[in-house]
């Protein structure tokens, strides 16, 4: 792994999952990482999100490693907010070097009994929102003539889903957006990727409304209960992800000497083996 000592990382959707693992893994490196959180809930999404005591927790296990990081609540659907976050990175800091723009948001509803707020939602948190950022962090790190912005999408990014048409769109258009940045910035030293992981082990995915999508014979279902119909989803018969999983796509990318942009790298246990 690189030494990332004297880097400035940010990392959206810190506050746990694969958020915190990611920033825990840059701050590990040697960067001092911003996490990013809106830390209160979305009401379309059918999970409780992350909570500011949450984001305060993943500081304090980078700090805890020795390493260096502060905390931010940010809705990366508000575009000042975003903005004026990346003006008082540059200030503090003089510099951006790394963007992971992770967060995002997710529910089931068949398309034809969603709300225009439903769609909006998730449409606004992981697409718009990863638009924001990104275009917020471009000036500086063209200004350093160096940046590593790696975008988050999803097994959902490569195919349709049943119920998740709003979810699906929102990280199909991450890929095509990404890789438009890195033809737009790579003669300034910038590249731009995606991971697209399959379903990690976050709360996301565990918690009831998820589980029961896969066990609706059960009224209360666990992990233990959902993990053979996650685990019979791709050759080779493991349920999920863990978060660290999709953390090492993500250092690589990170890591890359400048020559490595515009791509997709899949953490999918297989599940896409028999797509074209």
């Amino acid at each position: 792994m690189n030494d990332l000592t004297g880097k400035v990382a940010w990392v959206t959707g810190g506050a746990r999952g694969q958020g915190r693992a990611h920033a825990r893994a840059l701050a590990a490196a040697g960067a001092f990482v911003v996490v990013s959180d809106i830390a209160e809930q979305i009401d379309t999404a059918t999970y409780p999100l992350a909570t500011p005591a949450e984001l305060a927790d993943t500081v304090a296990q980078i700090e805890a490693d020795g390493g260096a990081a502060s905390a931010a609540r940010v809705d990366v659907r508000d575009v000042e907010v975003v903005d004026e976050l990346v003006t008082q990175i540059v200030s503090t800091h003089g510099r951006l070097d790394i963007l992971i723009a992770n967060a995002g948001i997710c529910a089931f509803t068949a398309v034809e009994d969603m709300t225009d707020t439903q769609w909006s939602d998730v449409i606004d948190t992981n697409l718009t929102g990863t638009f924001n950022c990104v275009r917020a962090a471009i000036p500086a790190m063209r200004a350093g003539r160096f940046g590593r912005i790696v975008g988050v999408s999803s097994g959902a990014g490569r195919g349709g889903m049943t119920n998740l048409g709003h979810y699906a769109a929102s990280k199909w258009g991450i890929i095509g957006f990404i890789k438009t940045v890195a033809l737009e910035v790579g003669v300034d030293g910038i590249t731009a990727n995606v991971v697209c992981p399959t379903s990690v082990a976050t709360p996301m995915v565990m918690n009831p409304t998820t589980l029961q999508r896969f066990r609706p014979d059960l009224d209360d279902p666990t992990p233990d209960d959902a993990a053979p119909i996650f685990a019979g989803l791709g050759p080779l018969g493991v349920p999920w992800l863990e978060p660290e999983d999709v953390t090492r796509a993500v250092m690589y990318l990170v890591d890359d000497p400048g020559l490595t942009t515009g791509t997709v790298i899949e953490v999918n246990l297989g599940t896409t083996a028999t797509r074209t």
